[in-house]
């Protein structure tokens, strides 16, 4: 058996303590503003008086501290239970995209002419589109649908008068898959307190998730877009696309948008230009108006 030479023993040495820098600074990286923040230096303040009863002989405290420490760790699973979970969905997407894995289906065009729609009319939206981990939990909390997605799917399901507009829609490659679902909230402390419902909802699932949640403001009609546990706030139509087409990694075609008349509704021209550029041509030269509708 070959011994290791010292130069091995001090290679190992380096790619050690690197390990180590690296994991402690992802852990900071992960906890910076969020609520684990104070309590990992409550953590630190215990490990302190941990030490210094053990060097300065204090038979009381080190009792007391070495009785507790077992139930430590459970402590800590139990507080830090959504930063572990986070954690671990973190790596597992990273494991995802060294596999090369893409998203497929059909473009997306159709949600950001619908959030264009809901902008426009200043309405609520909140849309959820699935990738790597699966949202079959927060599925099961809304309506079933598995309806082929569309933009007039969308633009039915999030009218104001509609029972589904409340909550949001979650989206499973080129399949609306429920509607009306309800998604778990930031808990981000350093989210501005102006955020409503809707917007904390779609940075909590991605906080969770690697979803991407575009939301639509129902105050402004200001479109948004979370990714990882951050919003992009007031985007543009043609900038939304842009970041759709970056993070699901594919080319998303520019589209005719509809616009909205005078009287606040949709010119018959726009929407008609919009509905041709995204929807396929049948063999007889029609446009193929296949839709599922939610009622």
């Amino acid at each position: 058996m070959q011994l290791m030479t010292p130069w091995s023993r001090v290679s190992f040495t380096v790619l050690d303590i690197l390990l180590v820098a690296v994991i402690i600074y992802e852990v900071l990286v992960m906890i910076r503003g969020t609520r684990a923040a104070p309590m990992l230096a409550g953590l630190a303040a215990v490990a302190a008086a941990f030490y210094l009863a053990r060097i300065g002989e204090l038979v009381t405290l080190n009792w007391l501290v070495s009785h507790l420490l077992p139930y430590v760790v459970f402590a800590l699973i139990v507080v830090f239970q959504s930063e572990i979970r986070h954690v671990l969905s973190d790596v597992g997407r990273r494991v995802s995209f060294l596999r090369g894995s893409a998203v497929e289906g059909d473009s997306y065009d159709d949600i950001v002419l619908a959030a264009n729609l809901f902008s426009q009319h200043q309405t609520g939206a909140l849309i959820v589109i699935e990738r790597e981990i699966g949202l079959r939990t927060y599925i099961e909390s809304g309506v079933a649908m598995d309806a082929r997605l569309s933009y007039d799917l969308l633009a039915t399901i999030f009218r104001p008068s509609a029972p589904l507009h409340d909550g949001a829609v979650i989206i499973q490659k080129d399949r609306l898959a429920a509607a009306a679902c309800f998604l778990p909230l930031s808990m981000n402390p350093v989210l501005s307190t102006q955020m409503g419902t809707r917007h904390r909802a779609g940075i909590g699932i991605t906080e969770e998730t690697d979803a991407i949640a575009v939301i639509v403001s129902e105050e402004t009609g200001a479109i948004s877009m979370a990714v990882g546990g951050k919003i992009e706030r007031d985007l543009s139509v043609e900038h939304l696309r842009e970041l759709l087409s970056m993070e699901l990694r594919r080319y998303m075609a520019p589209v005719a948008l509809p616009t909205v008349g005078p009287q606040g509704e949709d010119s018959d021209a726009g929407e008609e230009s919009a509905l041709r550029a995204r929807a396929p041509m049948g063999a007889d030269g029609d446009d193929d108006a296949e839709a599922e509708h939610p009622l």
